[in-house]
């Protein structure tokens, strides 16, 4: 098995053991940039740790929730942390909306789809 399929099935494994948790959801806006309005719902996986102490976040997309589409890699200049926002049930345009919405000022991110084997 090859280190890309072994990736993405450590990514499932993490998704299927976890209950997912909303705390930001679509439309609302982030509690300290008031101009900032989530495109989707946004959240993390509970019971699992990111760089920040919470749990690793998690964007939910319009189709089948359980299915991750991808990961985006984003580094925040302002925080000064790097972390993993695993995408779930995710379009192709609700890849892209995320991505824009990630990268602005200080914090800028790679988007690494699922299948594709790139990163764009």
């Amino acid at each position: 098995m090859d280190q890309l399929s072994t990736f993405w099935e450590h990514i499932e494994e993490l998704v299927s053991h976890s209950s997912v948790v909303i705390d930001r959801p679509k439309d609302s806006t982030h509690p300290y940039f008031n101009d900032l309005v989530y495109p989707l719902d946004y959240g993390y996986l509970a019971g699992t740790m990111a760089v920040d102490g919470g749990g690793i976040d998690v964007w939910l997309g319009s189709e089948n929730r359980n299915n991750v589409t991808g990961v985006i890699c984003a580094v925040d200049l302002f925080k000064r942390d790097a972390e993993v926002k695993i995408l779930l049930g995710c379009t192709d345009d609700e890849m892209r909306t995320i991505e824009r919405f990630l990268n602005h000022d200080d914090l800028r991110c790679l988007l690494i789809r699922r299948g594709a084997g790139e990163v764009e």
